[in-house]
């Protein structure tokens, strides 16, 4: 693999796990337009190593709470907000577990093919930006319900077809649910960790299985880059989504769609 593709490999899933842009389709058609050879099932699981570790930095008070108080509850203690929230990352991963077991060999054959990407990146983009418009939000992620919950759950499940975004339809989602922009947004980074962490390590298991090999060098540069993307895309994203709104990437996604449309049709 080519050090260069390689290094903008991993600043692009960096930026795009963590924006509503889909970071799955950025990845399968980065290779595609530009003639690249497929990044391989090493590089997969590195740069997705980067994006896990860039989320538990950047969360790390966040979580250290909520595991204090989910422990605590478990033997017995007050079911504080933190406790809740833990609960709530948790039972929201159910779905797209259990279905990524379900259909994984379907996502990963015939719906990696460009047409459907650009139809998942048109619309969902529209939703995202129809959901966001609905008006101002006052809940945050600690008032969930477990309705709240289920929902934002089964709609990060639809991010196993590439295009959608699992950041963005569990934004949208939490935007339908009434949450603000931020809440929205950290609660779908915390839904990351769990679900990052199990993609990973399917993917660690069939890499065992394999012979997908790569250079130690390749490997650590694209977890580096791809940890840094990372934590400066949270770190940005949860100090202007407020002021910016979704727009922008509803934009983005929708010129994106159209240039696929126009390539690929």
């Amino acid at each position: 693999m080519d050090p260069l593709h390689a290094a903008l490999l991993a600043l692009v899933q960096g930026l795009t796990e963590f924006l509503p842009i889909s970071s799955s389709a950025h990845l399968i058609l980065f290779p595609a337009l530009f003639g690249w050879a497929d990044q391989g099932l090493a590089f997969d699981v590195a740069v997705h190593v980067g994006s896990l570790a860039a989320v538990l930095l950047y969360f790390r008070r966040d979580l250290g709470g909520m595991a204090r108080d989910w422990a605590r509850a478990l033997a017995g203690g007050p079911a504080t907000p933190d406790a809740r929230l833990a609960w709530a990352v948790l039972w929201g991963t159910v779905p797209a577990g259990l279905a990524g077991l379900a259909f994984k060999d379907v996502v990963e054959g015939r719906l990696r093919g460009p047409l459907v990407i650009a139809a998942a990146t048109i619309g969902f983009g529209l939703l995202l930006g129809w959901a966001d418009a609905r008006g101002g939000r006052r809940r945050d992620e600690h008032g969930l319900t477990w309705r709240d919950v289920l929902i934002i759950g089964c709609a990060q499940a639809l991010a196993l077809v590439p295009g959608t975004s699992r950041s963005g339809i569990t934004m949208t989602a939490g935007r339908m649910l009434g949450l603000t922009r931020a809440a929205a947004a950290r609660f779908s980074f915390l839904l990351a960790i769990p679900v990052i962490a199990l993609a990973g390590g399917l993917k660690g298991l069939d890499l065992l299985q394999g012979d997908d090999r790569l250079p130690l060098g390749v490997l650590a540069t694209g977890t580096l880059l791809a940890f840094v993307a990372a934590f400066a895309c949270i770190h940005y994203f949860l100090k202007l989504i407020e002021r910016v709104g979704m727009l922008p990437f509803v934009a983005y996604r929708l010129l994106l769609g159209g240039v696929l449309l126009y390539v690929y049709l």
